[in-house]
């Protein structure tokens, strides 16, 4: 049964959709509520625009292993380095520190220069060490550290059950 869910356009819309409500939630903290992102923040929105990028690949061709595969892999690294991400910047805010800061400039790379491009949604203005909101005793970085977790852990869910199901077609 999963592995037929895992074959359809609506799995990887699901994908898709909640990722960008997650990235749609960052841009209404920003404008309506006035929490300015840091450069962490910054990366952790490329890591789900990581996820939304392979759930869109995903949709494309739900049922073609090879770009289902790239597709799977591209989830799972962008929800590992947005968990390692999130980690970092909960590091930043419990130790806030003049010798534990981030930088003040997002370093992407010139090929893939988000900051520029689309500063809207990637440009930073704000400090890593600002822990300002908070729900459930949870501070955003932490709560995104546990969205990643389980982003990356339905992304090993879909690997495994995608293996699982060609070896048993075989």
């Amino acid at each position: 049964m999963l592995y037929a869910f895992s074959r359809t356009r609506f799995a990887w819309g699901l994908l898709t959709l909640a990722a960008t409500v997650l990235l749609l939630t960052a841009l209404f903290f920003q404008y309506a509520q006035g929490l300015y992102p840091c450069v962490m923040c910054v990366y952790q929105r490329a890591a789900l625009a990581g996820v939304i990028l392979a759930g869109l690949l995903g949709w494309l061709a739900p049922r073609n292993g090879w770009i289902t595969g790239i597709a799977l892999s591209v989830w799972l690294a962008a929800a590992v380095k947005g968990f390692w991400l999130a980690k970092v910047h909960v590091g930043y805010q419990l130790n806030p520190s003049p010798f534990n800061q981030c930088s003040s400039f997002a370093e992407f790379p010139d090929w893939l220069a988000l900051d520029r491009w689309w500063p809207a949604l990637f440009h930073p203005t704000g400090d890593c060490a600002d822990a300002s909101w908070s729900w459930l005793s949870l501070s955003m970085p932490q709560w995104l550290m546990g969205i990643f977790a389980l982003l990356a852990a339905l992304a090993v869910l879909f690997i495994v059950v995608r293996i699982a199901g060609v070896r048993r077609k075989a």
